[in-house]
C-alpha cells in the first residue's frame, strides 16, 4: 500500500512522469524481450483499475503480506522460470530483467541483482548500541527482479511465512542464491524523497 510514501493512493498507482509505477514496471519487463507473461497482484478493490492501466497483464487478488501476493501470482501461472518484481522499482532498466533471466537459464536456481554497499553499516542491539561493524565488502543491497526456477520458488513458499524478499525464503530452504550486478536505477521508491528523485529522473 506504500504508506511511507505519503500519497493518497497505493504506491503502484502513483504517477511518475506521466505513467504510474505499475505501468512503468510492466513496460520495463515487456521491453526486456524475455518476458512471456505478466501477473500483477493487487488489492481486490483495485482489480479493475489495474486492468485498465495494464490491459496486457493478468491481474490477481493479492494478500495481506508480500508472500501472500507472490503465492497468488504463482498460482496463476504455469511458467517454469519466474521473476518476482516490485512495482516500486519502476525505473528498473529492461536489461536487468534480461540479465536475471540469462543467469537462471545458465543454471542458477535463484538469482538476485545486487549492488555493493557504499555506507558503513552497524549492527545494534535493542538499545541502539553498536555491537558489530560488518565488513561491507561482502555485503550487497539486493534488488528486484529476482529470478527463480519456478518449482524451487513454489517449494520455498509452500511451508513458509512472510519474508522481505523471495530470495530469503529460497535461501532458508537451502537453495543457493546467486547475486549478479544490479543497477542504480532499480532503486525502490519508498519515501517522498525517493518519489521526488524518480520524478526528476523520469
Amino acid at each position: 500500500m506504500g504508506t511511507r510514501l505519503g500519497e493518497d493512493k497505493p504506491k503502484a498507482f502513483v504517477d511518475v512522469g506521466g505513467a504510474t509505477l505499475l505501468q512503468r514496471s510492466v513496460a520495463a519487463a515487456r521491453g526486456s524481450g524475455v518476458i512471456d507473461e505478466i501477473v500483477v497482484a493487487v488489492p481486490e478493490e483495485l482489480i479493475d483499475s489495474a486492468q485498465r492501466l495494464v490491459p496486457d497483464a493478468r491481474i490477481v487478488v493479492g494478500g495481506a503480506q508480500r508472500s501472500d501476493s507472490v503465492r497468488a501470482a504463482l498460482a496463476a501461472t504455469d511458467a517454469d522460470l519466474v521473476l518476482v518484481h516490485d512495482a516500486a522499482r519502476a525505473l528498473t532498466p529492461p536489461s536487468l530483467f534480461a540479465a536475471v533471466v540469462d543467469a537462471v537459464r545458465a543454471g542458477a536456481e535463484a538469482v538476485v541483482p545486487g549492488l555493493p554497499v557504499a555506507d558503513t553499516l552497524k549492527r545494534v542491539d535493542a538499545s541502539d548500541v553498536v555491537v558489530e561493524t560488518p565488513d561491507r565488502s561482502v555485503l550487497r543491497a539486493v534488488q528486484t527482479p529476482q529470478g527463480f526456477d519456478a518449482d524451487v520458488l513454489r517449494a520455498a513458499h509452500a511451508g513458509a511465512g512472510d519474508a522481505t524478499d523471495d530470495a530469503g525464503l529460497v535461501e532458508a530452504s537451502g537453495v543457493p542464491v546467486r547475486v549478479i550486478p544490479g543497477d542504480a536505477m532499480a532503486f525502490k521508491i519508498t519515501t517522498p524523497f525517493d518519489l521526488a528523485l524518480a520524478r526528476l529522473l523520469a
